[in-house]
């Protein structure tokens, strides 16, 4: 860990933290069903909230192992505090890319979307030929990490999209009765 606190999580903020994992995380190992419990994530949840919070768990489980230990944790804590905007998109596009293969089809885009305006209706469609239409470069069906990220970078209305998507959905959950 290096001494710039303006990019790093320093020491004093890791041994701060270290004690409240080991609380939460006795074996030291953070489980997806100890993961899904801290965030007020129940058995009564939807299954697209499962669904992300398992695609949040995998993108943290940097080593895919099936769980977090300490230094994914702080890696994650570092990312959520104090990461550059292009490891944040990075994460992003992980978290949206549910099955793993690298791209976002638009499916994903739809899940991503219609969980957050349930009352969208056909809007969705519109709002995925828009995504689409301004990120994809090779009209593939198929939206890159790098197109991702250049796009965000690039489009005002894709980095507020993607920054609203994740905070309606951190929303939902803390206005979900029985969940934090």
């Amino acid at each position: 860990i290096q001494d710039d606190p303006d990019t790093q999580v320093t020491l004093q903020h890791i041994q701060k933290l270290y004690p409240k994992f080991t609380i939460e995380c006795p074996s030291g190992d953070l489980h997806l069903h100890e993961f899904k419990r801290i965030f007020g994530l129940h058995h009564n949840a939807t299954e697209e909230e499962s669904a992300y919070m398992e695609n949040v768990f995998r993108s943290f489980d940097t080593n895919g192992d099936g769980y977090i230990d300490f230094m994914e944790y702080i890696a994650a804590v570092h990312l959520i505090l104090r990461g550059k905007l292009r490891d944040k998109l990075a994460w992003s596009f992980k978290v949206f890319d549910r099955d793993g293969n690298g791209c976002l089809d638009r499916e994903e885009v739809r899940l991503v979307i219609k969980p957050n305006d349930p009352d969208a209706g056909a809007d969705v469609e519109q709002i995925v030929e828009r995504i689409f239409s301004l990120v994809a470069k090779n009209n593939d069906s198929q939206i890159s990490l790098d197109e991702f990220i250049e796009g965000a970078e690039k489009d005002p209305w894709v980095m507020d999209f993607r920054t609203n998507v994740l905070r309606d959905q951190d929303k939902q959950r803390e206005e979900t009765p029985g969940k934090k």
